[in-house]
């Protein structure tokens, strides 16, 4: 991301697994506040980053031997940048889309939860070819 200052906050580095989704959690809630989140935001960024790692476990990851997920928290200017890594076959970013919300079924919703909750969600390519990376932004409320 040129021409934007980072600040590193935290890196998180989990085995791709659901059990471990607690953790990103707990790291999520204190980078949030430590970056100055409101409740209701914290909940919206626990959410959205919690469901991109979901997904990483269950599509990039399904059948196979986990592989790790590198979550990475850095603030900008006027909020935070949140990545995660995982090392799963790369994916075509234009098959990801969310499914039609009148399609009433348990989950599958992780998608439209990411676009409406975050300021920005863009994939990356990952080092070297390997894996994906998702990239969100999410502004503090009251900044410009």
């Amino acid at each position: 991301m040129s021409g934007v200052t980072e600040e590193p906050i935290c890196e998180l580095r989990i085995p791709g697994l659901a059990d471990r989704m607690s953790l990103v959690r707990v790291t999520l809630r204190s980078a949030a506040h430590h970056c100055g989140f409101d409740v209701s935001t914290t909940k919206d960024l626990v959410l959205a980053v919690s469901e991109a790692c979901q997904n990483v476990v269950q599509h990039g990851y399904a059948g196979q031997d986990p592989g790790d997920i590198i979550l990475s928290i850095a603030r900008s200017a006027d909020g935070v940048i949140i990545r995660v890594r995982d090392f799963a076959a790369p994916v075509d970013p234009a098959k990801i889309k969310p499914r039609d919300l009148t399609d009433v079924r348990p989950g599958g919703l992780g998608i439209h939860f990411i676009e409406n909750l975050m300021d920005s969600a863009v994939f990356l390519p990952g080092a070297d070819g390997i894996g994906n990376v998702l990239q969100m932004t999410k502004r503090i409320n009251g900044v410009s």
